[in-house]
């Protein structure tokens, strides 16, 4: 055995069994990992190329190829995403590339290209799962260039690397950029309004750097709690300010972390790769993979909406003005909100979280599954993972067979990107000799426990936790065999949320609050008039909200519409156009929204923002069967479950919502639920 097959043997990242052992995984291990895991992969595919007459078992040879290396990168994705470090982010950015360029490789891979044409025509049962993964791979085969004349192919995979590493790059000054933001304040009248919960935070961080009085960072929990509460206006704006300028020229943080210029370079990027395939602009190629069937489409769909609620979102403004008494400037409108919020339904955000103790919310939200779907959620002893607040656990049928795995990671903390997301750890596959099943990862940033005193979580972050559980459910009740179509997987994704915001709604259930909602210390229920108040409040200021979304939406649509590559202060020009036509109170100049945006220059969602409102109209409508036919009602549940969470990519999701709802999709149900109607 050579040195480096000897150092191999104990690399975690290459380990036999499902999972790694994450604590274990060290930044040394990574890029030998990847290296390793790369050439015996390509080995591998150089036996699949030589098959002559490609069958099922080849299919599945692929997928597992495919397979092998998402089990050693997603462990470092999902690790650089919540236990960054300087040294885990340079491995990471180290091996992007070499990701990157597999993942291009394969994708213009002439060879499997034409296998995938000669097993096209091999007979295969109607709607099967084969039959769908053969049309995926040959519409992905396309969209990666493989038809392209070898110098534009070339250019094409060098497009990817770049835009890779840049998307990346952009993520990382974001997340460098809000942690090097802090504020001290010695002065306790200068903090009032602020929740207790969050001046203990501050209180131990000062301590821990040896100072008197509060510390407070920009991690989104205090930055909300700030934004929402304090009754300062100064620390309001200097908040809001450090928010909207993060990763900006205009930021409190280093200039070597501004993303302007990242923006523009991803836009030109995205915007040669689309003419290269023969697209008029990125949004064009985006849909190529989405529900929607043209641009046209997506901006009749996002302009309709505006018209519909411009009004009504110009009455709530108005109605926040007159409580305030005079001209509103955006840093104030969350503290005014929220103050309308309680004379108008005597209930406050801050007064809610003692009934929202995280432990009996996290175990009402697993009952609900049970009670829906015949699952159990077992809580696993976990050893050490990557972070001591991690949790594990099983996925179980009634008769005790497993279905899969839950990591829970939901606490904001230094070194963590922000917001909330669902992603696979590991995906189901039924391939030959690999028999595994799905492991989804649920992360959050809510505030952590203080002292002795469990999380406490605002309603708005139960909502976000009943969200990402829905993605989860998503990707752990799939039943498809092929892990490239399994759970969330190659799902159109203006419908991938739909079963996220799907169950959102049983987070205003108060048949569900009773269940999870009581004091933290004395156990006392949440008082029925404060459940139907929440619910009264449910649609408060729903105007201002949804043209919020539709400016996100338009903006990033808009922006990758344009028929030639925009950058600089052409970003900033058709966002301004775009508030113009949409927002009712415009952002201060120095705003510089783009710059963290993640969703669409890091993310996933480039020319997909308006997913969400896609989605959400499907989500409504699926819900309103539920309200006809009882929102616990089993027949109704089991039908969802197999029509939609079930089917993963293997069924396009515009039938997969008609099998279940018998119809195509209509808007009134999100009007109504909106009382916007």
């Amino acid at each position: 055995m050579t040195e480096t097959e000897s150092d191999l043997t104990g690399n975690p990242l290459l380990h036999e069994g499902q999972l790694p052992d994450f604590a274990a995984i060290a930044p040394e291990h990574i890029e030998p990992a990847v290296r390793h895991a790369l050439a015996e992969e390509r080995h591998a595919l150089a036996r699949v190329e030589s098959v002559q007459t490609p069958t099922i078992e080849w299919l599945m040879d692929l997928e597992r190829i495919r397979d092998n290396i998402h089990r050693v990168w997603s462990p470092v994705a999902h690790l650089n995403a919540v236990v960054s470090t300087p040294t885990l982010r340079e491995a990471f950015n180290r091996c992007l590339p070499l990701i990157t360029e597999f993942d291009t490789e394969l994708g213009q891979n002439e060879v499997l290209y034409r296998q995938f044409l000669a097993l096209e025509k091999t007979p295969a049962p109607e709607l099967s799962q084969v039959t769908q993964l053969i049309a995926q791979n040959l519409r992905d085969f396309r969209l990666a260039g493989v038809a392209l004349e070898r110098g534009a192919r070339r250019r094409f995979r060098e497009l990817m690397l770049n835009l890779a590493e840049r998307q990346a790059r952009f993520e990382q000054n974001l997340l460098d950029a809000t942690d090097a933001f802090a504020h001290h304040e010695a002065d306790a009248a200068a903090l009032a309004g602020l929740p207790e919960i969050v001046l203990a935070r501050a209180r131990e961080a000062a301590q821990s750097k040896g100072i008197e009085g509060w510390l407070l960072a920009l991690d989104p929990p205090t930055y909300q709690a700030v934004i929402t509460h304090a009754d300062s206006p100064a620390l309001r704006a200097h908040f809001y300010r450090a928010w909207v300028t993060r990763a900006s020229a205009l930021g409190p943080s280093p200039k070597r972390w501004d993303n302007a210029p990242l923006v523009d370079e991803i836009l030109a990027l995205r915007h040669e790769a689309s003419e290269l395939l023969g697209f008029e602009n990125y949004a064009q190629l985006s849909l190529a993979t989405k529900m929607a069937g043209s641009t046209r489409e997506v901006l009749d769909f996002l302009e309709d909406l505006a018209a519909r609620v411009k009004e009504v979102a110009k009455r709530e403004l108005a109605m926040l003005t007159e409580c305030a008494g005079y001209e509103l400037q955006a840093a104030d409108v969350a503290y005014y909100a929220e103050r309308l919020k309680q004379s108008k339904f005597a209930i406050a955000a801050e007064e809610l979280r003692p009934y929202f103790p995280l432990p009996r919310v996290l175990a009402g939200l697993f009952a609900l599954a049970e009670r829906l779907f015949g699952i159990s959620i077992i809580e696993q002893p976990t050893g050490t993972l990557w972070h001591a607040s991690v949790r594990r656990y099983r996925i179980e049928r009634r008769d005790g067979a497993e279905v899969g795995g839950l990591f829970t990671d939901l606490f904001a903390r230094p070194n963590k990107r922000g917001g909330a997301w669902m992603e696979g750890c590991t995906s189901r596959a039924r391939l030959k000799s690999r028999t595994q099943n799905p492991i989804a990862h649920l992360v959050c940033n809510f505030t952590p426990p203080v002292g002795r005193d469990p999380s406490l979580l605002t309603h708005t972050d139960v909502v976000t936790l009943f969200h990402e559980f829905g993605h989860a459910l998503h990707h752990l009740l799939t039943e498809v065999d092929y892990p490239s179509l399994a759970g969330i997987n190659g799902v159109a994704w203006d419908a991938v949320e739909l079963p996220s915001q799907f169950f959102e709604n049983y987070a205003w259930l108060p048949e569900v609050l009773t269940g999870i909602a009581s004091h933290y210390r004395t156990g006392a229920p949440l008082p029925p008039d404060k459940i139907e108040t929440l619910n009264r409040s449910r649609t408060f200021l729903a105007g201002l909200a949804m043209v919020r979304q539709l400016e996100f939406a338009l903006f990033d649509f808009r922006l990758h519409s344009q028929p030639r590559a925009q950058g600089g202060a052409d970003v900033l020009a058709i966002l301004d156009e775009v508030r113009d036509a949409v927002a009712v109170l415009k952002p201060p100049e120095y705003n510089r929204f783009p710059c963290s945006f993640s969703h669409v220059f890091g993310g996933g969602y480039a020319a997909g923002y308006y997913s969400y409102k896609w989605a959400e109209v499907l989500a409504a409508d699926a819900f309103a069967a539920f309200t006809e036919a009882g929102a616990f009602d089993v027949a109704t549940a089991e039908r969802f479950r197999k029509s939609i969470l079930a089917v993963g990519s293997s069924r396009a999701a515009l039938q997969a919502f008609i099998d279940f709802r018998g119809r195509p999709p209509a808007i009134e149900p999100l009007l109504r639920q909106a009382g916007l109607a």
